[in-house]
Order: structure tokens, then C-alpha cells, then sequence
């Protein structure tokens, strides 16, 4: 959830691209072309955000993205809120928590390290999830790469900042328990009332957050305007993109686009903010993106991948 609110990724079925067929090539182009505006848009929207922690804080521009991505989801998803039983409210609320708690221990770790090291650590929260649940050498291969990439990652140093390097695993830790809830909130309760239930019960609950730090530093209307802007592109966009790609593509593929966002966050963070990286997280982010590359493909099916129909 590089800190966005991902849709649940179900195993292909009826209608996605076979190889060989001109009209579903051309579907799985569009749909990828799909997730890397979905990868891009996120992490320009976590840029624009980072650029108004120096007026509203992380705590702030978290508070208006959670409202904005609230608004958005509602609209989409229409959950019936007075229908829900407390066996599907229990996963909903767990589902919020997660929800506010990780984009706040990511932007605070995007204020305290940089944006392509926090996003970075906070991928290994599916690649743990991903890897966990497989028994194969190749994966505890992967997993070892990953978990060596980290420790250099947050290698101690006389500048290390442990509060940054926390918060950026505390990220992680959330998007594992995300997908791990969103399993069980999607058979629990139809469609996607579920994820918009619990982006509804988050905003509400940076309603006093928002409110106070907002009476203490009132917000400037640029600053109210970078937020609500990291709100449309790290949540509202994506997640209709992600929505339109899973229709194009197997997700497989979608998997394997995910371990794109550390790369875009790095090079947007240094495009857009001008936090460049030495070699040695640069080699770090590589590593990691390789050990989800490297176990995507090894998991995938003789016939997921074509020749000449990769992504």
C-alpha cells in the first residue's frame, strides 16, 4: 500500500489476457501502462505532500488525505454502514486503525529519512507477507537478499535517524496487517463496501486530530491545497487505476508492478524534492526489488509469462 489504500489482488480468472491473442496484448499493455500512472501518481502525490510537513506537519497532511480519500471511496464503494453485523465491523475497524496508522508512520518517516528510503522500507511489508506464506529455496533466497538490503538500509551511523528508520518499518508492519485484513473484510462483507467502510471510520478519526493541530497552526490555503492534492494522487487515483488494470492484466503482473514503487519514490525524490541517494541505497533498493521480482517470476505459471509479453 507504498502507504495507499491497494485493492485486494484476486488469482486470474475468466478474461484475463491469454497469450497470443492481438486484442488481450493489447489490453495487458494498456492495463500496465495503467499501473505505472498508478505508481508514479502515488508517489508524486506522497512529493507534493512532503512539501507541506514544513506547514501542517505529517500529522496535518495525513488528516486532510484520509477526509479526501474518505469522500472518494464512499462515493465508489456505498457501503450500507446500519447493515453491517459486528462480525463484519470487527475487520472494518481493525482495517481503519491500519489504515491511519500507516500513512502516518509513512509520511513521518518521508519528513524524517526521504521519500525513496521510506517507501523502500515499507515494501517489505507485502514482500514479508508474500514470502512468509511460500516454502520454496528460491524464496527464502529472496527473503534473505531482502532482509540483508534492510539491515543496510538501516545500518547504524552517526546521522542514522531511528525515528525515521521506525516509523518506515512501522509502515510496513501495517501494510502486511492490510492485506492480511483485507482477506478476511473481503468475504466478510460484498463488493467494496469493506475498504470504503474503513477509510470512512479513519477520516473520522482524524476529525479531532485535524481540528486540533488545525486551531493550533492554522493551515494556509497552499498548504490545505498540497494535501488535498496527495489525497487525489495517493489515494483516489491510484486506486481507481489499479481497479481498471486488474481487469487487463493476470495479477501476477500486478504483483510484479508493485516493486516498481521504491524505484519511482527514489527517482521522484530526487526529482521532485532533491533527496538523492548514495550507492549503497541505491543498491540496497535494488536488491529488494529484485528478491520480489525474482519471486514473482518463480512463482508464476509456464504460461503467465509469454516471450515478448512480459512487462
Amino acid at each position: 500500500m507504498l502507504g495507499r489504500m491497494t485493492t485486494q489482488v484476486q488469482e486470474p480468472r475468466i478474461g484475463d489476457a491469454v497469450p497470443g491473442d492481438a486484442s488481450a496484448s493489447s489490453g495487458r499493455l494498456v492495463g500496465m501502462a495503467m499501473m505505472f500512472g498508478s505508481g508514479l501518481s502515488n508517489q508524486v502525490g506522497a512529493a507534493v505532500a512532503a512539501q507541506a510537513f514544513p506547514m501542517i506537519g505529517p500529522a496535518g497532511v495525513v488528516a486532510v488525505r484520509q477526509w479526501v480519500a474518505a469522500a472518494v471511496l464512499a462515493a465508489a464503494g456505498r457501503p450500507r454502514l446500519r447493515s453491517f453485523t459486528w462480525a463484519q465491523w470487527r475487520p472494518v475497524l481493525a482495517l481503519a486503525a491500519v489504515f491511519a496508522t500507516m500513512n502516518l508512520s509513512l509520511y513521518t518517516a518521508i519528513d524524517r529519512i526521504g521519500l525513496g528510503l521510506a517507501v523502500t522500507l515499507e515494501f517489505l511489508g507485502p514482500l514479508s507477507v508474500a514470502l512468509a506464506a511460500s516454502r520454496r529455496r528460491v524464496d527464502l533466497v529472496c527473503a534473505l537478499a531482502a532482509g540483508a538490503a534492510a539491515v543496510v538500509l538501516a545500518r547504524p551511523q552517526p546521522s542514522t535517524d531511528y525515528v525515521g528508520i521506525g516509523s518506515g518499518l512501522l509502515a510496513a508492519v501495517c501494510w502486511a496487517l492490510y492485506i492480511l485484513l483485507n482477506g478476511t473484510v473481503g468475504t466478510r462483507v460484498p463488493g467494496a463496501q469493506g475498504p470504503a467502510a474503513a477509510a470512512v471510520v479513519s477520516g473520522l478519526l482524524y476529525l479531532p486530530v485535524g481540528l486540533v493541530l488545525f486551531v493550533h497552526r492554522a493551515p494556509s490555503p497552499d498548504a490545505l491545497a498540497h494535501a488535498a492534492t496527495a489525497g487525489v494522487l495517493s489515494s483516489a487515483l491510484p486506486f481507481l487505476a489499479d481497479l481498471l488494470a486488474l481487469r487487463r492484466v493476470p495479477a501476477r503482473f500486478f504483483g510484479l508492478f508493485m516493486s516498481v514503487n521504491p524505484v519511482l519514490a527514489a527517482l521522484t525524490g530526487l526529482v521532485v524534492l532533491g533527496q538523492a541517494l548514495g550507492r549503497v541505497e541505491w543498491a540496497a533498493i535494488t536488491a529488494i526489488v529484485a528478491a520480489n521480482t525474482v519471486s514473482v517470476l518463480a512463482a508464476a505459471p509456464p504460461h503467465a509469462v509469454a516471450p515478448g509479453q512480459g512487462p
